[in-house]
């Protein structure tokens, strides 16, 4: 990317899945801003590196690199699913630091102070391929080859294992702008829960929604870049 970027977006990538989920990003948002898709470990390119089945850790490794690879640029956060609340929690280690997020966008997820506990990680092999296909992000010849379930399906077990073991902690509420975006069929995670991200700021909250499921971002993401610039305050060139 040439020239100087006025606000940085990390991107969270959900379950299963590694950096290139937002490979189309910068294009379609344009220069002024800098999308910096994250690559979490055991996947893509750290695909040699063990996966971590703790949301709290990856947010505690993931503090400083991030804050170098910002430096002095203002940035923003965006996680999807399971990025979601890794977006949330690395937050409060940000705003703990003296560099909170200027926006913090969550999609997908239910808010963690209300979200019932899970154990999806523990369900047989089938009828874990079922839930993960049920949630409509996965190709389905991906889940019909045995190849690419042996290389997949310990990493979605892990990355599920992290989310079904977070535990939400009361820490007072976070002082950042934030947008809940979801879909409006999404099977796990209703409207009214998405408004309930509000309860975790001081700052300005509101919710985002479109037509589709948890999955909405895949045939909805031009508009959801329109909004997303919009709350950013860099509308897209």
């Amino acid at each position: 990317m040439n020239g100087t970027p006025e606000l940085l977006l990390f991107c969270l990538h959900h379950a299963g899945a590694g950096a290139s989920a937002y490979r189309n990003w910068q294009k379609l948002i344009g220069r002024r801003i800098e999308v910096v898709p994250v690559q979490l470990p055991g996947r893509e390119g750290r695909f040699t590196e063990p996966a971590e089945p703790s949301i709290t850790r990856l947010a505690e490794w993931l503090q400083e690199p991030l804050l170098q690879r910002a430096g002095r640029t203002p940035f923003a956060l965006f996680g999807h699913s399971m990025g979601a609340v890794l977006a949330y929690e690395l937050s409060h280690r940000l705003t703990r630091a003296g560099r909170p997020p200027a926006h913090l966008a969550v999609s997908a997820y239910a808010p963690p102070h209300i979200r019932v506990p899970t154990h999806v990680h523990t369900l047989s092999d089938q009828e874990f391929l079922d839930h993960v296909a049920g949630l409509e992000g996965t190709v389905p010849a991906v889940l019909e080859s045995p190849e690419l379930l042996e290389l997949l399906l310990p990493v979605l077990r892990v990355d599920f294992a992290a989310c079904d073991s977070y535990a939400y902690a009361e820490r007072g509420r976070l002082g950042v702008p934030l947008t809940a975006f979801g879909g409006d069929s999404d099977p796990g995670v209703s409207v009214p829960m998405l408004e309930r991200w509000a309860e975790l700021t001081s700052g300005p909250a509101g919710i985002e929604v479109f037509p589709g499921g948890h999955f909405y971002l895949l045939d909805q993401l031009e508009a959801v870049l329109d909004v997303l610039t919009g709350k950013l305050g860099i509308p897209r060139e």
